[in-house]
């Protein structure tokens, strides 16, 4: 019972001093303030994972699997870029391995982004040679 009443306490502190920060303004014109919070999808890790990436991302470290989807991404964003044809045609080519490479090791479609309409059409580009 001595324990309940401890956290009891420390919440009550934590209460009151939340309090005397608002009141006091500390907690306005904080950066990010009346933004929508970014919330990570992390649907594409298995639930048992999830931790371990995001320590591992917020440590600096990338899995290979988001590494290899980030430069996907990427690389299909230098061709949206691109103007030289050659160049275009090569880096078409990364990319089109990058993909087959990545579907591949998991078994399934890799998306750039849900819905990406840019994707389906460099796909559709990259079938047709």
């Amino acid at each position: 019972m001595g324990a309940f009443n401890a956290f009891s306490a420390i919440h009550f502190i934590a209460e009151k001093r939340i309090e005397e920060a608002q009141l006091n303004g500390d907690f306005d014109n904080l950066p990010g303030s009346g933004q929508p919070l970014a919330i990570e999808d992390t649907s594409h890790v298995p639930e048992e994972l999830r931790m371990a990436y995001k320590i591992l991302r917020n440590a600096g470290c990338l899995p290979p699997e988001l590494a290899e989807r980030k430069e996907i991404g990427r690389l299909a964003e230098l061709l949206e870029q691109c103007e030289d044809e050659q160049e275009r045609l090569r880096q078409m080519q990364k990319l089109r391995f990058m993909i087959l490479r990545a579907q591949m090791r998991c078994g399934r479609s890799i998306q750039l982004e849900e819905n990406d309409l840019y994707y389906t059409r460099l796909l559709d580009r990259l079938n047709q040679r």
